[in-house]
């Protein structure tokens, strides 16, 4: 495996703690709290293992990745690629909190919490595939 293989993957992490925290969300919701334990645990896994490959990926690639989209994808694709990043820094401490919370049984502020985590979270996971794909297929860089 070379750096080069972690773009797809990054994009798979985040595709899929995208199904787990969707998971997470309909068990809370139908109140079956074991199995929304193990999706928000298994979002997080996969979140901590794709920031992983992620700064392994920036760290080691010494060229920048321009984005070769032009005409009204640009302004979409960078206010996407903007928001995305700023809400990644802050989605961190955020899921960190939550799951402490829900860790410790602290339930009322867990909820409190969750209700801002869960969709920026989601928003930062779908976003996420959607700058890879915009990226690295269906605008390569020439």
């Amino acid at each position: 495996m070379t750096l080069s293989d972690l773009p797809p993957i990054n994009a798979s992490l985040n595709g899929l703690s995208a199904i787990f925290l969707a998971a997470g969300f309909v068990f809370i919701r139908r109140k079956n709290i074991p199995a929304h334990r193990t999706c928000m645990i298994a979002a997080f896994g996969t979140s901590t293992v794709f920031l992983a490959c992620y700064l392994t990926y920036h760290l080691g690639v010494k060229a920048v990745t321009r984005f070769s989209g032009q005409g009204w994808i640009r302004p979409v694709y960078f206010t996407m690629l903007i928001s995305h990043i700023l809400l990644a820094m802050l989605i961190l401490p955020l899921a960190i909190i939550t799951l402490n919370r829900a860790l410790r049984a602290r339930f009322d502020l867990h909820r409190r919490i969750a209700r801002w985590t869960w969709p920026i979270w989601m928003y930062v996971s779908v976003t996420g595939v959607l700058v890879y794909l915009m990226l690295y297929q269906f605008y390569p860089s020439r």
